[in-house]
């Protein structure tokens, strides 16, 4: 508005001055006509300027007013927005006095609350007291001697708790291991089928006649005398035609009096000077056998390098037997399976072929040594520098140690393949009767047992209880407790299975 004012005001004076100029000029040029004639013209640019004036400041008052216009709206959005932005913040001042209120309250709640608790634990305090007092006065029992039948109480309760995880986990074991265990186990039995040979603990050696008897008598008995007191065995001559029998504890002294008989019957010479250098011919025989014995034992089984005492022990294996099997035959037999079970699982083959191989080397020497075969072969083992690994896997393989490594317990299963597998041993009848009753009546000593039955040629009992008397968890403890007394007590081949058969019966009558 200022702008077009001042254009205005420029535009008057303007007019003006040229007006000024052209009456002045016109006066003095031109007639007076003229003159009047320029006012005139004067007069109109001077309305027209006037004109142009007034429009301009209609455009300047337009323009004021669309500003102010404009500047009032943008104002009152400001305004509103302004009110906007107070009514939140008071909107949110209302809200924080209105948690800080209730927080206020809570707290004071929850003084109220503590403080409650506080008087309630004092009371609970002393109300345990007397209730304490009064159990002790009623039951004549001190805390101290309730806590102790509470905590045999608690006890007894883990014990079952125990118990019962015991029985899941077995279960959930043998659920998986069972089948992987006998594929591994029927494979290794399918892979090594060897014959098997029963042998006798007696001698018997032929005669040409029944004559030779006389001779091998000797006059007043001489030279049988001179026989037995050379090799140690018992000569046993009756009626038995054409044979003599040769009785002994030692297989060595038995096989060289067998030797050394057959090699005089052959010579016909019998006399004690005869006998004494027959005998040592056969000591000799005899020993040269057994090492060789040994030293092809080590190679069927795939165990080079082995110690030459080792060596000549294990072949004094091939004069021992175990309920008739030979017990060479059952070492070399053990580590054919041992080493195949061992490749089957991924153990130290050799460990498990050597363990294996060696595991009843101590029943070379147990009459001549006290403790059990496992113990004495350990030690030889360890003396004649086998490996430790070794040494713990003959010592384990009937757990006078306890097995520590996968081999061991390897070495364990092939023992207990090889020889209780149907044909590998076998015993005299009576003997067989007289284990199983063994068995049977060792079973029944253990309190609540009503039954026991010997089955499966003796590799199995099986026992009933008497409902009434042995609950589920206890039948559990009680075929554990049977094994171990058959494992202190009774000799047997292989390995006897525990079973415990608990049922209720519940009998009526329809009349």
């Amino acid at each position: 508005m200022p702008v077009a004012l001042a254009l205005g005001v420029v535009l008057g004076v303007l007019g003006l001055a040229i007006g000024a100029l052209l009456g002045n000029s016109i006066r003095r040029r031109i007639s007076q006509g003229r003159i009047a004639e320029a006012e005139r013209d004067a007069a109109t640019i001077l309305a027209q300027a006037q004109t142009k004036e007034k429009e301009i400041l209609l455009e300047a008052k337009e323009e004021a007013i669309r500003l102010r216009a404009q500047v009032e709206t943008e104002l009152k959005d400001r305004r509103g927005e302004v009110l906007r932005v107070e009514q939140r913040t008071a909107q949110r001042e209302e809200n924080l006095d209105r948690k800080l209120e209730a927080l206020e309250r809570r707290n004071e709640t929850a003084d109220q609350k503590e403080q409650e608790l506080a008087r309630t634990r004092t009371e609970l305090e002393e109300l345990r007291k007397k209730q304490l007092d009064e159990i002790e006065r009623v039951s004549g029992l001190t805390s101290h001697e309730a806590r102790d039948i509470l905590l045999a109480e608690v006890e007894k309760e883990a014990r079952e708790e125990a118990n019962r995880r015991v029985r899941a986990i077995e279960a959930e074991m043998r659920e998986e291991a069972d089948e992987r265990a006998r594929d591994i186990v029927a494979t290794a039995m399918q892979r090594l089928a060897t014959d098997v040979v029963s042998e006798t603990t007696v001698s018997v050696v032929p005669i040409p006649s029944d004559d030779m008897k006389g001779r091998i008598i000797g006059r007043e008995g001489r030279n049988i005398r001179a026989l037995e007191s050379a090799t140690g065995v018992d000569l046993i001559i009756d009626d038995t035609p054409d044979a003599v029998t040769l009785s002994g504890f030692d297989p060595v002294r038995r096989e060289i009096a067998r030797l050394a008989l057959t090699k005089l019957v052959s010579d016909g010479r019998i006399h004690p000077t005869r006998i004494e250098e027959m005998v040592e011919k056969a000591r000799q025989e005899v020993e040269v056998g057994i090492k060789d014995a040994g030293e092809q034992a080590a190679i069927e089984a795939g165990c080079p390098g082995l110690n030459p005492e080792i060596l000549k022990t294990l072949g004094r294996l091939k004069f021992r037997t175990s309920y008739g099997q030979n017990q060479l035959m059952h070492a070399v037999e053990s580590a054919h399976i041992a080493g195949m079970l061992a490749e089957e699982i991924g153990a130290e083959i050799s460990i498990c072929r050597r363990g294996a191989l060696l595991h009843d080397l101590g029943k070379a020497l147990n009459h001549e040594v006290e403790g059990t075969h496992a113990l004495i072969g350990a030690e030889l083992a360890r003396r004649c520098g086998v490996s430790p690994a070794v040494v713990h896997c003959i010592a384990a393989h009937h757990e006078e140690e306890e097995p520590s490594t996968v081999e061991a317990v390897i070495v364990q299963i092939a023992d207990a393949v090889s020889g209780s597998r149907p044909g590998a041993r076998m015993e005299t009848l009576e003997h067989y009767i007289k284990r199983l009753e063994a068995l049977e009546s060792l079973a029944c000593g253990f309190k609540g047992v009503e039954k026991a039955f010997a089955i499966q040629a003796g590799r199995e009992i099986r026992i009933v209880v008497k409902p009434d008397e042995v609950d589920d968890l206890t039948s559990m403890r009680l075929a554990r407790d049977i094994s171990r007394k058959i494992e202190e007590s009774l000799e047997y081949p292989g390995q006897i299975k525990v079973t415990v058969v608990r049922e209720t019966r519940a009998v009526d009558y329809a009349k």
